[in-house]
């Protein structure tokens, strides 16, 4: 990131003190940041605090005739490379998605012909209301880069997403974005002045509308689904029926995908695994809930099923099983077939990937199921030895132009070929 400018719009939000610990690991990487405090913001951290961290001037205001005559609003929202909303709240995510231009934050949003970054943080009310869902697609919708928040439990004392990712996060989103590091950044903005830097000269661009994506970033725009992990069927209280996935290639997936741009859903199964940075995470358990988070997630441009679903459930007993009463009687109950399900669906997405982890005849009984789930792409291995827990994986890509056979690789690679097949195909 060295060389790199960043300009750091702060909103309102007690996550807002998050924002001077971004600066810190933004400038420890190279980067150089100028900040813009909103009135809201300026309730919980200081322009003193912020232009000490930062070592530029911090703008508050659009009505300051030194600033308009030195620097102007529309130069401070050009010479960066990345504009940066950190926190974005509601409120400043509803003026975005309206083109609204009442301060200096929004009047430089609607400016900048660069590309923007929000970090959203609000209540989880808020977040879920249908208004910010409807302003979020919005954004997405015209190019704005919006991160999901983390899921925990909210300062007002509520539960559930909504905080603000962690600053390490916001700066892993933020390479994605900048890939390469010192380029094109000539006239790096010193400490404490304030002079301009300009860039070379660009056609101006209303705010949101789309900038060409820099190398890699192929799913910019795109919505994909991917489930991964086991599924644990309840006996009792104390036992479940469950299978070895460790979740590993399916989560290694939603990261190849979120690297390449793509917004990305995540479905997971009972696993220990970090969430992807990017990755919009739902944990279930049972296949019954799987279903319905995948249901809840559409529409969809494609869909990665890793998850390895249980095909059969058993109506749980409401104290644990005792031993001393014998071997249980279970009655064993078919579980959705989510794959198929999915492939008669009227949300279908257009590209729809399954995967057929078996023991024997490994492609034959994958191009089989391929036709009888009436999805696209069936990406099949054999199981039979370490591939459930370790870290590599050997594929064979069905097709109906045929089979590719890829040779056994770590699962990171694995996932990183298959999203760049992914995007040929959608593109």
């Amino acid at each position: 990131m060295q060389g790199q400018r960043i300009l750091l719009i702060v909103g309102g939000g007690i996550a807002a003190y998050k924002a001077c610990e971004l600066i810190r690991l933004l400038r420890k990487a190279g980067a150089s940041v100028r900040c813009v405090l909103t009135a809201g913001g300026a309730h919980f951290v200081t322009p003193m605090t912020l232009a000490a961290l930062s070592e530029n001037p911090v703008y508050t205001s659009l009505w300051d005739l030194k600033d308009e005559t030195e620097m102007g609003h529309i130069q401070l929202s050009r010479e960066a490379d990345l504009v940066v909303v950190c926190p974005a709240t509601a409120d400043l995510m509803a003026k975005m998605a309206a083109g609204i231009a009442d301060d200096l934050a929004t009047t430089l949003l609607l400016a900048t012909d660069k590309r923007v970054l929000a970090v959203p943080a609000m209540n989880v009310r808020m977040w879920l209301h249908e208004a910010t869902r409807r302003n979020v697609k919005r954004l997405r919708d015209d190019g704005v880069e919006v991160i999901e928040p983390d899921e925990g439990e909210m300062a007002c004392g509520e539960y559930g997403p909504g905080r603000l990712p962690e600053p390490e996060a916001v700066v892993a989103a933020i390479r994605k974005i900048l890939p390469g590091t010192g380029s094109g950044t000539a006239g790096e903005a010193g400490g404490g002045g304030a002079g301009t830097h300009a860039l070379p000269a660009a056609p101006p661009r209303a705010f949101g509308a789309r900038s060409p994506s820099p190398k890699g970033e192929d799913l910019s725009g795109r919505h994909l689904l991917i489930t991964a992990g086991p599924t644990h069927e309840p006996i009792d209280p104390v036992r479940v029926i469950a299978n070895r996935s460790s979740g590993k290639q399916g989560f290694a997936i939603a990261e190849a995908l979120a690297e390449l741009g793509a917004r990305v859903t995540l479905v997971a199964g009972p696993v220990a695994l970090p969430t992807p940075v990017g990755v919009h995470r739902v944990d279930v358990e049972t296949a019954e809930q799987m279903q319905a988070a995948v249901d809840a997630a559409l529409p969809a441009d494609a869909a990665v099923l890793v998850a390895a679903v249980a095909d059969w459930r058993v109506d749980p007993a409401a104290s644990k099983l005792k031993k001393a009463d014998g071997p249980p009687q279970l009655a064993w109950r078919e579980n959705p077939d989510i794959l198929a399900g999915l492939a008669r669906s009227h949300l279908r997405p257009k590209l729809l990937i399954g995967f057929a982890a078996e023991t024997g005849n490994v492609v034959e009984i994958a191009r089989e199921k391929r036709l009888r789930k009436g999805c696209d792409w069936i990406l099949a291995n054999d199981v039979s030895g370490e591939v459930m827990g370790g870290d590599l994986n050997s594929i064979h890509l069905i097709t109906a132009e045929g089979v590719e056979h890829w040779a056994e690789a770590p699962k990171a690679d694995v996932a990183r070929r298959l999203a760049r097949r992914i995007a040929d195909a959608l593109a």
